[in-house]
C-alpha cells in the first residue's frame, strides 16, 4: 500500500477567483496571469484505485470531472468510496448537494458534524437508503477506502459561521474542526485545513509524520482588513496566519516532517501568486504551495 493525495483544490471558501472580489489576486486569476484554484478538497487512496474524498467542496463537481483517477468506470459505478468531512463549514459541505445522484457512498463525520446535517432538511437530498452516514468518533479508527484508515482528533478550532452566537471561541476543541490521520501501510499523512493554534500536543503528534497538509488561510493575520475586504482576522476565522512569530512556518520550525504543504488559501493569499516574495519565503522554509491537480505521494 502507498498512501496517495490528490488536491482536488487548493483555496478557501470562495476559491480564486471568487465570484465578488476585485483584489489583486482575483483579478490576475480571472487574467489567466496566475492559475485559479477551487475550494478546499483532497482525494486520497491507498491503492490508486478507491478513492476517498475529504470535505466536499461546492465546485466538487469540476474538480472530479478534472481528475481522471475519479471518472466512472462505468455506467454507475464510481472509484468513491467515502466522502469525509472535517467541520461543517459551508465550503466543506455544500458539495454534497451536487453528490444526489442515487450514487452509494458513506458519509464519515463526527456525530456533532453528522448533527449539524441532520438539523438542515436540505441534505436529506442524500438519500439515506444510498449514502450511508457513519459516525465516526473522535480518536477512533475507520477504514474509509480499501488499506487506508483515518482517525479524526481534535485542533484548536471554532464553530461554523452560521452557527456562531455572540460570544465566538476560535480556539474550541471538540467535534466541530478536526484533522485528519490517514495511515496506509508504513505511510503516515495529516490532513488538516483548518486550525487555530499548533499547541504542544498537535505538535507531538505530527512529528515524524510523511506528509502534512495545513491550514494556509493568510500570509498575516490582518491580511484582509489591510487589503480592506473585511474585519476580521485571521484569528477571529479561528485560522493560523502562515507568516510571524505566532504563524505556522515558525511553529512547525524543527519538526520531523517529511512533506509540509499548504492548502486551503485564502483568495487575498500573495503565497498564490508564483514568484512572489511570501512564496519564496514560505518554500525557503521547506513547504509546498498546494494548487488544484497537484499528486503527493507519501
Amino acid at each position: 500500500m502507498t498512501f496517495r493525495a490528490r488536491i482536488l483544490g487548493a483555496a478557501a471558501g470562495g476559491g480564486l477567483p471568487q465570484w465578488n472580489c476585485g483584489c489583486a489576486n482575483c483579478n490576475a486569476a480571472r487574467a489567466g496571469e496566475i492559475p485559479a484554484q477551487t475550494q478546499s478538497s483532497l482525494a486520497v487512496s491507498a491503492n490508486g484505485v478507491d478513492w476517498a474524498v475529504l470535505n466536499a467542496s461546492p465546485d466538487i463537481r469540476a474538480q472530479f470531472a478534472a481528475t481522471p483517477e475519479l471518472h466512472p468506470t462505468g455506467l454507475r459505478e464510481m472509484p468513491l468510496c467515502s466522502v469525509l468531512l472535517t467541520n461543517g463549514d459551508i465550503d466543506h459541505v455544500a458539495g454534497l448537494l451536487t453528490l444526489r445522484e442515487m450514487q452509494a457512498f458513506t458519509l464519515y463525520a463526527t456525530p456533532g458534524i453528522h448533527e449539524v446535517l441532520a438539523a438542515n432538511p436540505i441534505f436529506s437530498a442524500l438519500n439515506p437508503e444510498v449514502v450511508t452516514r457513519a459516525d465516526v468518533a473522535l480518536d477512533s479508527p475507520a477504514e474509509i477506502a480499501p488499506g487506508l484508515t483515518a482517525t479524526l482528533f481534535a485542533v484548536p478550532g471554532k464553530v461554523p459561521l452560521y452557527l456562531e452566537g455572540e460570544e465566538v471561541q476560535t480556539d474550541l476543541m471538540g467535534e466541530q474542526t478536526v484533522g485528519v490521520e490517514l495511515k496506509a501501510g508504513a505511510d503516515t499523512a495529516y490532513y488538516i485545513p483548518g486550525c487555530a493554534r499548533l499547541d504542544d500536543t498537535l505538535r507531538d503528534r505530527l512529528s515524524g509524520a510523511t506528509l502534512v497538509f495545513f491550514d494556509g488561510t493568510l500570509w498575516r493575520d490582518d491580511e484582509m482588513v489591510r487589503a480592506g475586504l473585511g474585519q476580521k482576522t485571521g484569528k477571529r476565522m479561528g485560522h493560523m496566519s502562515m507568516s510571524g512569530p505566532d504563524g505556522s512556518i515558525a511553529a512547525f520550525a524543527g519538526l520531523d516532517i517529511g512533506r509540509k504543504v499548504f492548502v486551503h488559501m485564502n483568495n487575498t493569499n500573495p503565497v498564490l501568486r508564483p514568484g512572489s516574495e511570501e512564496r519564496r519565503q514560505a518554500e525557503a522554509a521547506g513547504w509546498t504551495i498546494g494548487q488544484d491537480g497537484m499528486e503527493v505521494t507519501a
